[in-house]
């Protein structure tokens, strides 16, 4: 028998911030990746995403949070907004790190559980 994999839809926020993304790649003609943009399709149009989906990111937002830090993230700075704050809202933004972040946390804690139960089990 088939296991249905869980999915897990996307925050009102994290669709506001992956739309913003594509507005502003649509008006600059710059940030993000063809994996981004396709992201935040999905995102933007409430899409529902696979647990692995959302391990993926979650480990872009841990590589890119780094460019928190550059020129042109913030709102009144200079180049705002830069490439790597369009990119950030292409994947949800920090709606989208803090729910990701959640899912997967969530998600590890039940494999721990898991294995610490076939642990149990082996010793019987």
């Amino acid at each position: 028998m088939a296991q249905r994999q869980q999915s897990y839809k996307p925050t009102e926020a994290m669709r506001a911030e992956a739309q913003r993304g594509l507005d502003w790649r649509k008006e600059y003609g710059r940030g993000g990746t063809a994996v981004g943009i396709a992201r935040a399709r999905d995102i933007a149009g409430g899409k529902s995403l696979p647990l692995e989906t959302v391990l993926r990111m979650r480990s872009f937002f841990a590589r890119h949070e780094v460019d928190k830090k550059g020129k042109g993230f913030s709102p009144g700075e200079d180049g705002y907004p830069s490439n790597g704050r369009i990119a950030w809202a292409l994947w949800g933004g920090d709606p989208g790190k803090s729910w990701a972040d959640n899912i997967a946390k969530k998600n590890e804690n039940r494999t721990d559980r898991a294995l610490a139960i076939l642990k149990l089990l082996r010793k019987i």
